[in-house]
């Protein structure tokens, strides 16, 4: 799906830095990206990071698989081609909820999700359904009810073909875990770039839901959510990038990839007060049980 790039310059006026940032220290032992675009381009020059390149970088810092996640039909398609293609990456497939009230209005919405059936079906490398949730942030009220038919759609198919079940929330938290609450959910449910506060995560804890952090654990006012990420069970935890978005600190506005991980893990294992091969260690068993093995 198309995503809002960007500025290049800040408000003073002065071009930010869009240049990728360095490779981090490798971790002791691998993790998985959980959640990543390798076909979306916001590099300096809006290049996209070939997707050769960036799982070869990944793969020196301890970053050995990732879950490629589709937004679109397109992008589903994409992920499933990829998820084929490379031994180390998963595929996701899924209409992004800011794609439904586009394709409700244009009466396309319930081919859309005929479509994101069959790819779900169409491979064994296709592991969840998703990002697929509420958006209140990007879409206004007029749109939420498709985003809401499309997510108990998707909901449906993640339950019927045995998939994982991939929630984006962005600002819609009661809604999320209202119709949760409210639907037949397949065994596994993760919420993407978790952003809820402690209670939330001890409603999710409760329920069995994994819960995977992206960089914004990193970012220096992000105390409140380094609060949720405490509440979570070890066996519940899952870490990402949400690739090329949200880099975690001190890179924050410069692209993301898969290689930045562990920046995230080490917040993680300081967080939890945890060794950090201990983490690493959690992170992949949790993986697995999310996703299954690859």
């Amino acid at each position: 799906m198309s995503r809002m790039k960007r500025s290049a310059t800040g408000e003073d006026g002065r071009r930010r830095d869009r240049s990728r940032p360095p490779a981090p220290e490798p971790l002791p032992s691998p993790v998985t990206d959980a959640h990543c675009h390798l076909d979306i381009a916001d590099g300096e020059d809006g290049d996209a990071f070939p997707p050769d390149d960036a799982l070869a970088a990944a793969a020196k810092v301890g970053v050995d698989r990732v879950v490629q996640v589709g937004c679109d039909l397109p992008g589903s398609a994409w992920a499933v081609d990829a998820a084929q293609r490379y031994p180390n990456v998963v595929a996701t497939v899924a209409l992004h909820p800011n794609e439904a009230p586009r394709l409700a209005a244009t009466g396309t919405l319930d081919d859309a999700l005929s479509e994101i059936d069959r790819l779900a079906g169409s491979s064994d490398r296709v592991r969840g359904v998703g990002e697929t949730g509420l958006d209140h942030f990007r879409t206004t009220a007029e749109g939420h009810a498709a985003q809401e038919e499309s997510f108990r759609a998707h909901i449906e198919i993640a339950r019927r073909r045995g998939l994982a079940l991939m929630i984006h929330d962005r600002d819609a938290h009661a809604d999320i875990l209202r119709i949760l609450d409210e639907e037949r959910l397949p065994e596994r449910v993760i919420f993407h770039c978790f952003s809820g506060d402690a209670a939330m995560a001890r409603h999710c804890a409760e329920r069995g839901w994994f819960m995977s952090f992206a960089g914004t654990v990193t970012f220096t006012n992000a105390e409140s959510l380094r609060s949720a990420l405490r509440e979570v069970p070890a066996g519940q935890v899952l870490v990402e990038t949400d690739a090329p978005f949200l880099t975690p600190h001190p890179f924050r506005g410069r692209p993301n990839a898969s290689y930045l991980v562990p920046l995230t893990v080490r917040t993680i294992a300081d967080a939890l007060e945890q060794e950090l091969a201990e983490t690493c260690e959690n992170l992949q068993i949790n993986t697995n049980q999310a996703f299954g093995t690859w």
